[in-house]
């Protein structure tokens, strides 16, 4: 496979994580980033110092513009030449239930977290047309409560074309995802605060960025896995205790 990755929201928190890993690993990154521009040059800064014979560009874009969606991925084959995996890790979330969720709310959950990445994947498809590809969904897609409810049924249909697509591009493209629980506590809040939100799943603790990253090797190398969900969520997706 082309070692040259292209990773939605890769400024900061998973995406950040995904990115120091896969260089790790020996990747080119194409690190996308929309109003993080500090983040994100301190990202490829530090990467360039640690591995000076790979490649890290920056490209900027709002997600919400579907036009802006529709550049990126030639941009980055264009820069690159080449483009071996896509990791749509990108997301808005915000919390509201179905009778309080504006229209433009849901439009922008919808549009950051299912249509860019239906857009993304569609241009991966058509213009590297072998490869991988990873999304980034939530264990909240196992329940019907309402409290995130366009985000919610965001990653819900997320889900449902990650499948769609690994029947589609298979089998010259695998696509997977993976769905983390309680990993990183809100920037505005503490990190006692997950420990809380943990005491009702099966695990009792956060489980932090390393399930995430297991979760992406195995992927990676697993070359017969195609269409499938990798829960990292402490067994949140089985229910959680009252």
């Amino acid at each position: 496979m082309e070692k040259t990755a292209l990773i939605t929201g890769s400024a900061k928190r998973i995406g950040r994580a995904i990115a120091e890993h896969l260089a790790s690993e020996g990747w080119n990154l194409a690190l996308h980033y929309h109003s993080s521009e500090k983040a994100a040059k301190n990202l490829q800064d530090e990467l360039q110092e640690q591995y000076p014979e790979q490649v890290f560009v920056l490209f900027q874009s709002n997600l919400q513009n579907p036009f802006a969606v529709e550049c990126l991925v030639s941009e980055v084959i264009e820069e690159f030449g080449s483009l071996g995996m896509l990791i749509n890790n990108a997301s808005a979330f915000e919390q509201a239930p179905i009778t309080e969720t504006a229209f433009d709310l849901l439009d922008r959950q919808m549009m950051v977290n299912y249509r860019a990445p239906f857009l993304l994947m569609r241009d991966f498809a058509r213009h590297s047309g072998s490869g991988l590809i990873i999304n980034m969904v939530d264990t909240r897609i196992t329940s019907n409560k309402s409290d995130f409810a366009a985000y919610s049924l965001s990653k819900k249909a997320l889900w449902e074309l990650t499948k769609m697509a690994a029947i589609e591009f298979a089998p010259s493209i695998r696509v997977n995802a993976i769905a983390p629980g309680i990993t990183l506590p809100p920037e505005d809040k503490p990190e006692h605060y997950l420990w809380k939100l943990a005491e009702k799943i099966p695990m009792k603790k956060p489980g932090g960025l390393e399930p995430i990253i297991k979760s992406l090797d195995y992927i990676l190398n697993n070359e017969h896995l195609t269409g499938q969900l990798l829960f990292c969520d402490g067994g949140e997706n089985l229910g959680t205790n009252p």
